[in-house]
């Protein structure tokens, strides 16, 4: 257990947030797959304070999914501090996390998410006058860099720990990179080693051996997960058993993995209409399917449902497959 402010993070495991993915029927699995902390889904701060009714609806937590933090993102300092001050208001998330290091291109041209790294005093300015504005712990998740020649991440670390910070996510790669190439861990020992508030080490997460290498080599406080967990919800509840007792059970049956196809869908529909939960249904299935036999039968078939019913068959098609044979 680790602290963020006044908030007890029960265990290492933390999930990243992921754009159209992190709502809450993604996080409500996750919490019941062990994690210690889950992040929201970045939300806009032009959007907040524009009263947008759907990115209000994204602020929405529920009590099983906590402790939450709840992610802005944007490139301009009063507009950040104003939905920043929204989310602390009007959302029960328990912690507010300011995105420094999103690399998609609609977001740094408009200078937030990575394109901030570039300016580390802004950034400064940014989490003191946030810090200043809420009541809950501020956090702050970043990259290491821009480029291999902007590498401030030493630098931002401290003045975010400076600013009032409670903590740091990074994810070891630069802008450059976005998802591409490896992690560079080095960094995030460095920033470990330059701050003494917690510091969640994120990126090449893809087992729960890597999740101990990475807080052996690092030395930092937890592990963030983000791509490993698309699917495989189980990786989660394996690291958290594995850093606890050093063993963990590997083999998901494929019963499981289909029944949590049905379940995640059941959330999605719950949360949304039937016809926007199957669309992102389509590649959620393909995602939980990934790595089992005949899955491209799965991935062939999941462009045409259209209701629950829909996916529901074609769940239950596979699964006499998995049994039988050839459909």
């Amino acid at each position: 257990m680790f602290k963020i402010g006044n908030v007890e993070i029960k265990n290492k495991v933390i999930i990243a947030p992921m754009a159209g993915v992190s709502n809450i029927a993604f996080r409500t699995i996750m919490k019941e797959f062990g994690a210690g902390l889950i992040y929201a889904e970045m939300v806009s701060d032009k959007a907040l304070s524009f009263r947008n009714e759907k990115t209000l609806k994204m602020i929405r937590v529920v009590p099983e999914e906590r402790p939450l933090s709840m992610q802005v993102f944007g490139g301009d300092k009063e507009s950040i501090v104003k939905g920043a001050m929204i989310i602390d208001q009007e959302s029960d998330c328990d912690i507010i996390d300011i995105n420094f290091g999103c690399p998609v291109n609609k977001i740094v041209k408009s200078d937030a998410g990575a394109k901030l790294l570039l300016d580390p005093q802004k950034i400064f300015e940014i989490v003191s006058e946030v810090v200043a504005n809420v009541n809950k712990p501020v956090t702050v998740k970043m990259r290491t860099g821009w480029n291999n020649e902007t590498i401030y991440a030493v630098e931002i670390a401290k003045l975010c720990e400076k600013a009032g910070a409670k903590a740091i996510a990074i994810h070891g790669r630069t802008r450059s990179q976005m998802y591409t190439g490896k992690a560079n861990w080095d960094y995030i020992k460095q920033v470990k080693e330059a701050v003494n508030i917690p510091v969640i080490g994120n990126g090449d997460i893809k087992s729960p051996e890597d999740a101990k290498r990475m807080l052996d080599e690092t030395g930092c406080d937890a592990v963030m997960i983000g791509r490993g967990v698309l699917g495989n919800p189980w990786l989660c509840q394996q690291t958290v058993e594995y850093l606890e007792t050093g063993t963990y059970i590997k083999v998901i049956e494929d019963e499981e993995r289909l029944n949590r196809i049905i379940n995640h869908m059941d959330r999605l529909i719950e949360l949304k209409n039937e016809k926007i939960a199957l669309l992102e249904m389509r590649t959620h299935a393909a995602w939980y399917v990934k790595g089992m036999k005949g899955a491209s039968f799965v991935k062939r078939e999941i462009g045409s449902i259209k209701t629950r019913e829909d996916l529901h068959k074609l769940v239950e098609s596979y699964r006499k497959y998995l049994k039988e044979g050839p459909m």
